[in-house]
């Protein structure tokens, strides 16, 4: 089957961290029930190392040690490498030439427009001056990753649609000056709005581990103990049981949005049905915050206790996961060689393809 009639997924992290709960949210659950489905000829997830290092040019210890720790949060939460191939990006040399073509389809005009490098220069206290180059090029690194694996399914958060705006626009002139070459994607993103970007427990908009405002997967039962019932501010008007209380803006029911589902009040809330009644009580008063958040808290270990059982047995077994990423950066090599040379055909600078 050609590439351009298949479904590729391709989605993937910078290894900067172990994953949070806004990963879980907002990517991990989504592709176990993408790699579940059958619905895919191809899935991939690319640890994106090469994109980490522009703005941790100073410590790749930190992206070193991470990759087996996010490989580790990728295998607990059930993400089957039998299933989905999982790459290194700095593994596949392709990319950096791909990279590099690109640059030439873009100006810098219009990667200081996209809003996602805007938002995270700003996130990271970058001066103009001192804006490392390959960091205001990472949406380009960003569209050689995807249409080297001819992507066509791009799982993403909100915050991430202006990159791939800016993919399909490097697609769309490239193949417009060289021919039709590179598969065009679509961004796919959570149907559940409070899902596509989970705030930190403080309330920030974005989880950050220098902020102190992540419950990570592996986080034991006491730490997301103490995140739920130390940093998630509820509503400062509710003094009282008995006041009225407003969900909106309450942190503790933007999670309960994000992951409470009703069989959750049959096992441990049972006096309400759903979450919406749940809401209604404390708009109108009578229920306090502290029934709130130990509700919330029996969720998370719902969701986590599994989790963390699964990334112990992994965790004795580190060669396997050695093994894995071999098996997944040889096939990925071929992919994304084969999408190299496709490219360079196209742009007729294969000079010597027809000597021999």
């Amino acid at each position: 089957m050609n590439s351009k009639n298949k479904k590729i997924v391709l989605t993937g992290d910078r290894p900067t961290g172990r994953l949070h709960l806004g990963h879980y949210i907002g990517s991990l659950k989504r592709r176990v029930e993408l790699q579940n489905s059958g619905e895919f000829d191809e899935i991939n997830i690319l640890i994106a190392d090469d994109q980490a290092l522009t703005d941790n040019y100073d410590n790749p210890e930190k992206i070193r040690k991470n990759i087996i720790n996010i490989v580790l949060d990728y295998l607990s939460v059930g993400i089957n490498p039998e299933k989905v191939n999982i790459c290194i990006q700095s593994c596949l040399p392709a990319l950096h030439s791909l990279t590099f073509y690109y640059m030439n389809l873009v100006t810098t005009a219009r990667l200081s427009r996209n809003p996602t490098v805007k938002a995270e220069i700003q996130m990271r206290g970058f001066a103009n001056e001192g804006l490392p180059a390959g960091f205001f090029a990472y949406p380009v690194s960003q569209a050689a990753d995807i249409t080297a694996f001819n992507a066509n399914i791009i799982p993403v958060g909100e915050d991430q649609l202006p990159m791939i705006e800016q993919t399909r626009e490097i697609v769309e002139k490239f193949n417009k000056i060289y021919g039709e070459t590179l598969v065009m994607p679509v961004a796919v993103i959570p149907k559940n709005e409070s899902q596509r970007r989970l705030p930190g427990v403080d309330g920030k908009a974005k989880m950050s581990k220098s902020l102190g405002n992540c419950i990570y997967l592996s986080d034991d039962y006491e730490t997301v103990k103490n995140q739920v019932n130390g940093k998630m501010f509820t509503d400062p008007m509710h003094l009282k049981i008995s006041d009225p209380g407003h969900t909106e803006n309450n942190i503790v029911f933007a999670y309960l949005d994000a992951f409470c589902t009703d069989e959750y009040f049959a096992e441990y809330l049972p006096e309400y049905s759903n979450l919406e009644e749940m809401k209604e009580h404390y708009r109108r008063g009578g229920l306090g915050d502290g029934v709130c958040k130990k509700f919330l808290i029996k969720i998370l270990e719902e969701i986590l206790s599994p989790i963390r059982a699964e990334r112990k047995k992994w965790e004795s077994d580190i060669n396997t996961i050695y093994d894995i990423l071999a098996h997944g950066n040889s096939k990925a090599r071929k992919i994304t060689d084969e999408t190299l040379e496709k490219v360079k055909n196209a742009m007729q600078i294969n000079y010597f393809n027809n000597l021999y």
